[in-house]
């Protein structure tokens, strides 16, 4: 059975964090992704966290049945300057802390780093988790990492080849719909990726999106010409191009059963009609709660 996880990112900007659990309730979820927000695990940043904050978080969870299953903090462990990989790498430990205080099972996040010097970032990147795994295994926390545009490693192949090396049950993979095209340059579809991931597919992110390099690359225009820069959305199922009839058919042949986080971004005017039917959508294709 899947689980279905709101990310609840287009209520950051006027929801607390125990508000959005009340509002996930409302809307018939079950699970949370808490994603970056200033005032908990902003991007790169200390995570702004105290105990009264958590408090109110865990009887937020306990008045509305709603738990917190995720969090997707983004910290730049593979910084290719060391004095910032180490003060990520002590951001990491405290959000570490934070979810073990509040039963927080599973971290999602990213690879960061920086694609100009990637194999210098590839080697941070293992020098932050030669720091990080007694961390994890102390707290018994769960992680997922996907290759995120502008990352070091932005393609489905060798992001699956670097969390094998790190090799650890523990530490897995996550395929990000929206990032599809990314992912495979245009070119490949996500049941081949999904495929190549093997066991390690652990969680799925779940938006729309369109194929930034379709016609001859000229769908998105953006200037300069060759500026070193990524696009893509997070759209409602239907507003894009992922074939997701087939991906959905996939992943009952695979009987795939981890979370799935619903993320659409951008359309906070349609927010809770969005969000229900996303979910919707998915317990018409799973199992799942």
């Amino acid at each position: 059975m899947v689980k279905i996880l709101l990310d609840p990112s287009m209520y950051h900007p006027h929801l607390s964090v125990a508000e959005e659990l009340h509002k996930a309730r409302e809307l018939g979820f079950n699970y949370l992704e808490l994603s970056p927000r200033a005032d908990f695990h902003e991007w790169h940043h200390y995570p702004k966290v105290d105990r009264h904050q958590i408090a109110e978080v865990k009887q937020a969870m306990k008045d509305t049945g709603v738990k917190i299953w995720t969090f997707n903090p983004v910290f730049d462990w593979a910084s290719p300057d060391e004095q910032e990989r180490q003060a990520q790498v002590r951001n990491w430990t405290r959000m570490l802390e934070i979810a073990d205080a509040l039963e927080v099972p599973l971290i999602a996040t990213e690879f960061s780093g920086d694609p100009q010097r990637a194999l210098q970032s590839e080697h941070q990147f293992y020098r932050s988790m030669e720091e990080l795994i007694p961390v994890f295994e102390k707290y018994g926390l769960e992680c997922t990492i996907e290759a995120h545009p502008y990352d070091f490693v932005e393609e489905n192949d060798p992001a699956v080849q670097i969390i094998r090396g790190v090799d650890r049950d523990w530490l897995n993979y996550e395929f990000c719909f929206p990032h599809t095209y990314h992912l495979g340059r245009g070119a490949r579809d996500p049941r081949e990726m999904m495929d190549y991931a093997g066991d390690r597919l652990k969680h799925l992110h779940i938006a729309d999106v369109f194929d930034h390099t379709a016609n001859v690359g000229n769908r998105y225009i953006m200037n300069p010409p060759g500026v070193d820069a990524r696009i893509h959305q997070h759209n409602e199922i239907g507003n894009g191009e992922v074939d997701w009839d087939s991906a959905f058919a996939y992943l009952r042949e695979r009987e795939y059963d981890g979370p799935m986080s619903v993320c659409v971004f951008g359309w906070e005017e349609e927010a809770d009609a969005i969000n229900v039917r996303m979910r919707e959508r998915l317990l018409a294709e799973f199992d799942g709660d």
